[in-house]
């Protein structure tokens, strides 16, 4: 009985670090046509001409260096002089705002004593409130040179409320690119 508990503490513990993690959605997009072979060189169009992809120099230099990090680590080799495929990024930072519903009726089964009273935390709180957040997008274009056509566009898109946050986010979204990238090419 007393290993079934513990086991059953592990789980909810689980399930609920699992949901308390805000996901990064990925995108394809603009699939022109499907890859003919995998591509053993690459560049980056970004870190080539100095374009900056994000406004933050720190956040730019994260996902240059995490693309092409990951990318060699898959056997890619970085080559500026004639990849194979072209990456090309940029991001779109949105400051957001979303309501909040704050309910002001109480939960049931913790206060048994008066079900109809309001719920006390929430007397000096408007019903409805506002949170600011910003919407993240990478987007990373991959282009096959020689055929001059995109071979896909992967959007990573999450939400964030910090900058922190932002910065482990950029480095989950460059990772879930790379691995979207990847499965689209082994695909045949």
């Amino acid at each position: 009985m007393n290993k079934n508990f513990s086991l059953y503490i592990v789980l909810v513990f689980l399930l609920f670090s699992i949901s308390s993690c805000s996901s990064i959605e990925i995108f394809k997009e603009k699939t022109e046509f499907a890859p003919y072979k995998k591509y053993s060189t690459f560049a980056i169009l970004n870190k080539e001409y100095g374009q900056k992809g994000f406004n933050d120099p720190y956040l730019d230099a994260v996902v240059a260096d995490g693309l092409e990090f990951l990318l060699v680590e898959k056997g890619l080799v970085y080559d500026p002089k004639q990849p194979e495929i072209i990456l090309r990024y940029t991001s779109n930072e949105d400051p957001r705002q979303k309501e909040i519903v704050n309910n002001r009726m109480p939960m049931w089964g913790f206060r048994v004593w008066d079900p109809w009273m309001y719920d006390p935390r929430f007397m000096n709180q408007p019903p409805i409130s506002t949170k600011n957040y910003e919407l993240l997008q990478l987007i990373v274009d991959f282009v096959d040179p020689k055929n001059d056509k995109m071979l896909m566009r992967l959007t990573a898109v999450s939400e964030v409320n910090s900058q922190k946050e932002k910065r482990r986010k950029v480095k989950k979204s460059v990772e879930q690119v790379v691995k979207t990238y990847i499965e689209h090419i082994n695909i045949k």
